[in-house]
């Protein structure tokens, strides 16, 4: 009876649904967090009676023949590419990426990475680096005396000092891009790794080659809906509860076939 191993694959694919669920729900308030939807796709079939053979000796053909389903496997769990909605903060070091793009933040093993986080941070030594202590490339340093900061759309980096009438111009932010996103490996702490699916990064100026603007002074909010959410969590639910009675169902066959006399 193939009914307890198909259910079974079933109660694994919809716990693997409730966990990205979770995940998704745990990162409600997440700066930037796109939402993972589980993809599944069916497993192999027990081929019985192939469609198109011949079923007598007139030549009768079977129209569809008979294919037996061995359940189910995960296929993904894709990123939901969708921009959440902008918040003002009011930090001059906030930064919201309006359109496509991510930042690129140098590692400690010296490797690049992305993210779509904005709150950008100041170092002990000056430089812009991210919530988690990686400088933005490029590297820029804002001096001790400076009185604010300003950037702009395009990604230019200004400082203004008490005792100057113009700012000055600390650097420009670069955004990079890929051919495929949602081939980025996700490594934690908002942060992506480029991959082979996901391609080289194309790396310009902000507002050039398609790539999103600069908005100082706001961060973007997790794109997760949480209505959405908890309806596909209920649906989860109930998908594991029906593959469990499959298998109340089949043990209770079996169970009435070893009782024959």
């Amino acid at each position: 009876m193939q009914s307890l191993s198909i259910a079974a694959t079933g109660m694994t694919a919809q716990q693997m649904r409730v966990d990205v669920i979770s995940n998704n729900l745990a990162n409600m308030s997440t700066t930037a967090y796109d939402a993972r939807r589980a993809e599944f796709t069916d497993l192999h079939y027990q081929q019985l009676a192939r469609p198109g053979t011949i079923n007598a000796a007139d030549g009768t053909i079977l129209p569809t023949g008979v294919q037996v389903g061995l359940g189910v496997r995960p296929s993904s769990v894709t990123v939901l590419q969708k921009q959440g909605t902008l918040t003002e903060t009011g930090g001059n070091l906030d930064v919201a990426i309006d359109g496509s793009g991510y930042l690129e933040v140098t590692l400690p093993s010296g490797a690049s990475a992305y993210t779509r986080d904005g709150g950008l941070k100041v170092s002990p030594d000056g430089l812009i680096v991210t919530s988690e202590g990686f400088p933005v490339v490029p590297d820029i340093t804002i001096p001790d005396d400076a009185k604010s900061i300003s950037i702009s759309p395009e990604g230019e980096v200004f400082a203004y000092f008490d005792d100057q009438v113009d700012a000055q111009s600390l650097g420009e932010f670069s955004l990079a891009d890929f051919s495929n996103p949602k081939g980025l490996e996700a490594i934690g702490s908002n942060m992506f790794q480029e991959t082979a699916a996901s391609g080289p990064p194309m790396v310009a100026a902000p507002g050039e080659d398609g790539l999103g603007m600069l908005r100082q002074g706001y961060l973007e909010d997790s794109s997760v809906d949480a209505v959405r959410q908890v309806t596909d969590l209920i649906k989860a639910q109930r998908g594991y509860e029906l593959n469990a009675k499959v298998i109340t169902a089949a043990d209770q066959m079996l169970g009435a076939t070893t009782q024959i006399r």
